[in-house]
């Protein structure tokens, strides 16, 4: 069974408490959890037990990277994901202990940014990237958990030729549509047929392209951008992992009325499918 939740980001709640509450007012008591709150913030400490405790399920865990610039794509493509030798150090004792949590917890999702990879098998940057994600995913795959890397940052051929290279069977793909729109990385209802063998979980989410290539697309209400939706939402249907339903996370990053675009978001999504819970 294909099961909805909320990204905790999305909602900008203070503590557990008000985050299960905004989660059980939506109707949706499920989430994705930010984790480096948990680790970091005095308010978040033992959030999950605490959302537990509330009637709230945890379907994942979200693991920010350090050090990431969104301002333009151009210092998106330099900071992201484990590119960036400066923020290496930091970004793999965030893993450490995000691991550690997550295992805590029993957690077996945690999704993350990898940074923009390289097309081209022999990029030296690319061999980096690629061992460095290969560490993180020991590292999480040592504890029983797996990985999903969020789309968008490079074409869909380039994310599965990678993934191939990888050659780790414990990650996969946290699948972004609004992000292949926002990066200006294809369409994708096709990136989610080529991405299919390694999906995970899928961000619901919405967008619209770029009128000046080079910068970013605009992040809009699920059902106002260029998501095909009827057609995505069926061609996630048809995908199963370990014979179970693929996650759907409702994510909303812009906007003032975010509690009515989730909701909006909510009911699209249960227009199409019939077998989510």
């Amino acid at each position: 069974m294909t099961k909805l939740g909320v990204c905790s980001w999305s909602l900008g709640a203070r503590d557990p408490s008000q985050l299960a509450k905004r989660l059980h007012t939506l109707g949706i008591p499920r989430t994705q959890l930010a984790l480096i709150p948990c680790l970091d913030q005095p308010a978040w400490l033992g959030a999950i037990d605490a959302l537990q405790s509330e009637g709230i399920e945890v379907l994942s865990g979200m693991l920010a990277m350090a050090g990431e610039d969104y301002s333009t794509l151009e210092t998106i493509a330099a900071t992201g994901g484990v590119r960036s030798d400066e923020s290496w150090g930091e970004n793999l004792d965030r893993a450490l202990r995000c691991g550690d949590l997550a295992e805590k917890n029993s957690l077996n999702l945690v999704t993350l940014h990898g940074g923009f990879i390289p097309h081209a098998r022999r990029d030296p940057l690319r061999s980096k990237m690629l061992d460095r994600l290969r560490t993180i995913t020991d590292l999480f795959a040592q504890r029983g958990i797996a990985i999903a890397l969020e789309t968008g940052q490079e074409s869909a051929a380039t994310l599965a030729d990678a993934l191939t290279e990888l050659d780790r069977p414990t990650v996969g793909v946290n699948f972004d549509p609004a992000n292949m729109i926002l990066y200006g990385m294809g369409d994708p209802l096709e990136a989610v047929g080529t991405l299919a063998p390694w999906l995970r979980q899928v961000h619901i989410k919405d967008a619209l392209p770029t009128q000046h290539p080079g910068t970013w697309g605009t992040e809009v209400p699920v059902g106002q951008g260029a998501v095909p939706w009827e057609a995505f939402l069926a061609a996630v249907d048809r995908i199963r992992f370990a014979g179970q339903g693929i996650d759907l996370i409702i994510e909303r990053e812009s906007g003032k009325c975010r509690d009515g675009d989730i909701v909006a978001a909510r009911d699209l999504v249960a227009r199409h499918l019939c077998t989510i819970v």
